[in-house]
């Protein structure tokens, strides 16, 4: 494509418009600069493809159906996009990999398999599914402080077997901590 005389009376329409062009994007965007924006790319695309213009149509209603859709173009593409100014969203978009995890969550199982199977059930009923002392002990048939006993020991003989240190609770593992959790059900 080679781009038409400048000196062309098609191309000399294409400037006389810009003013009316302008106006319209300034309605249309109530922005002064993205409004010259969107003036400054239609002029561009209809220069490009000045020569697939018929001759005889109205160039000056060509050249507002660009501006308008390429706002609109716009105005759909600023919709989906997300203001992340301090980067707390993309942040948020991190995947660690699962190798890691694959790794913590089988020295987990290790660790529990290990556990006697009355602090098993204990830990299960109260940090898993989420058990009262008082409830779980009426599953296990014992005294609610039974239950507690059991419970902290299973947490602190886990803790113990993954080396983990009082603080590290707090930053571990979601799967491990489900388990592990460090908040007492009511009674």
């Amino acid at each position: 494509m080679t781009a038409p005389d400048p000196g062309s009376s098609l191309s000399e329409k294409l400037v006389e418009e810009v003013p009316s062009l302008r106006a319209f994007a300034r309605s249309l965007a109530r922005d002064h600069a993205l409004a010259d924006d969107l003036v400054q790319e239609a002029i561009l695309k209809a220069w490009s493809k000045l020569d697939s213009f018929e001759e005889g149509t109205n160039l000056r209603a060509w050249l507002f159906t660009i501006l308008r859709n390429s706002f609109i173009t716009l105005t759909r593409k600023h919709k989906r996009e997300v203001q992340d100014v301090d980067g707390s969203h993309a942040a948020g978009m991190i995947q660690l990999p699962a190798q890691e995890g694959a790794l913590d969550i089988s020295d987990f199982r290790d660790a529990f398999k290990s556990l006697p199977n009355e602090q098993r059930e204990a830990i299960v009923l109260v940090g898993a599914a989420g058990f009262t002392y008082d409830e779980a002990a009426g599953i296990c048939g014992c005294a609610p402080g039974t239950v507690k006993s059991r419970v902290s020991r299973a947490r602190n003989a886990l803790a113990e077997m993954l080396q983990f240190r009082p603080g590290d609770l707090s930053s571990s593992d979601p799967a491990t901590m489900s388990v592990l959790a460090t908040r007492r059900p009511t009674q």
